[in-house]
């Protein structure tokens, strides 16, 4: 799975991949950037 980086400015694969529930309930995944190790955050399922 694949999140915006916005340090890299770039799409990029997720390392360590979380699945978390948002305080609305939505579903998303977190996890880091592997080329700069910034916090990543994709909303939604996959």
């Amino acid at each position: 799975m694949e999140a915006y980086c916005f340090k890299c400015k770039a799409k990029r694969e997720i390392k360590d991949p979380k699945q978390v529930t948002m305080k609305n309930g939505k579903p998303a995944t977190q996890g880091v950037c592997p080329v700069c190790s910034t916090k990543v955050f994709r909303i939604g399922k996959n």
